[in-house]
């Protein structure tokens, strides 16, 4: 079933009730102020599209951090709110709660047109999905919208139960439509040859995509802490390399389940003797006691480009290696350039492989750029996720 679109909907005069995912990082000291506001810049073309469309009153819901389901100043959504103000050239009036008592008269002021509910995460009922919860949220509009695609993934009560109260008045916001979409082009009829890239840390955290990938692509280029697992499960040294014996014996599972030989490895490694140490060529497969691997090695970024040129579909999730530091960078960065030197379509799937993505200059050659972490691999994975079952279908 198709997603409805908000764009169709006549909102003159209508109150809406619209949840955004503005978890945006901050400075670790005071003035708390937000270090990339990306995901807010995203949020932008909804809430401009909700006032073109003549909505009287635009009530926003976001969480930031783990506050836990207390209320914590250090995850107060106050520089959302500036910063939303900032962009918008308008006043946002950021609520004390958000089921604050005198949010009902804000709301009858007819000055007050953008209202920012304080850290939804600030009430315990959020994160399990109370019913009560939901429906007091649901009496600040008629209207409801969830552009939050990073925390679609989550039955919480902004996010699925409030879904109940709005039958056949619940859409999807402009990036929450193209998120899906753009993910959904993966999963239904990827041209081929379709090329994944998986790296970052765990195989434990992404071992459910991994598999599904195995089924989806003709080539699964590996990379970042991720090899290392395959590589000794495959007999070889990997010397002090982040590796459990967890991800040794998923690892070996995968490796099994390869039947068609998809899975690509590093042929060699920038290696040190520690995350501050001096980076080394290692030119084998072997890491040499002592070392660890921190990126892949000039053979294997040239291995992998040849593979990504020849692509038709690129998914991409997780860095090469330690790409924050510049002497480790290089592996992710030129996995970036190659991507965007493609004509394929090419989705970057959230977390730090976003970060390396900006970090390269390279973002707006990408077909698209995930602002959803854990909620993109849960799609690839699942095919469908809570909060937007809920908009297609309701509770």
């Amino acid at each position: 079933m198709q997603l409805k679109s908000i764009q169709d909907v006549d909102l003159k005069g209508k109150r809406v009730v619209v949840r955004f995912d503005f978890n945006v990082p901050l400075t670790k000291t005071e003035p708390r102020t937000i270090t990339d506001a990306s995901r807010i810049d995203e949020a932008i073309p909804t809430i401009r599209l909700l006032l073109e469309k003549g909505a009287s009153k635009i009530v926003m819901i976001s969480h930031l951090g783990r506050p836990d389901g207390q209320p914590n100043p250090k995850y107060s959504l106050e520089p959302v709110a500036e910063y939303l103000a900032s962009k918008l050239g308008t006043d946002v009036i950021l609520s004390e709660s958000a089921v604050d008592n005198g949010l009902r008269n804000l709301l009858q002021l007819p000055e007050t047109k953008l209202v920012l509910l304080e850290n939804i995460r600030f009430l315990p009922g959020e994160e399990k999905n109370d019913m009560e919860l939901a429906e007091k949220l649901s009496q600040y509009g008629d209207i409801y919208v969830n552009d939050a695609f990073g925390a679609a993934h989550r039955k919480h009560a902004s996010t699925y139960g409030i879904n109940a109260f709005f039958k056949g008045r619940a859409y999807p916001g402009l990036l929450m439509k193209k998120e899906i979409e753009s993910l959904s082009s993966l999963l239904e009829k990827p041209a081929k040859p379709f090329v994944a890239i998986v790296g970052g840390a765990k195989v434990s955290d992404k071992i459910k995509t991994i598999e599904k990938l195995l089924v989806m692509v003709d080539t699964l280029l590996i990379g970042g802490a991720m090899a290392y697992p395959f590589l000794k499960a495959r007999g070889n040294s990997v010397g002090n390399s982040l590796c459990s014996d967890d991800d040794v014996s998923l690892a070996k599972q995968l490796l099994a389940a390869d039947k068609g030989g998809k899975i690509q490895l590093p042929k060699d490694h920038i290696v040190a003797e520690g995350l501050e140490g001096k980076p080394e060529t290692c030119h084998t497969i072997a890491i040499p006691e002592g070392k660890m691997g921190l990126d892949i090695g000039p053979m294997t970024i040239q291995s992998y480009g040849d593979h990504i040129k020849t692509a038709k579909t690129i998914f991409w999730n997780g860095p090469m290696g330690l790409f924050e530091s510049k002497a480790f960078a290089r592996g992710t960065m030129s996995i970036a350039h190659e991507i965007a030197g493609t004509k394929a379509f090419s989705v970057v799937g959230g977390g730090d492989s976003v970060a390396a993505v900006q970090q390269s200059g390279e973002a707006s050659k990408f077909s698209h750029v995930s602002t959803g972490g854990g909620a993109s691999l849960e799609y690839i994975e699942k095919g469908e996720l809570p909060g937007v079952q809920a908009l297609r279908f309701g509770v």
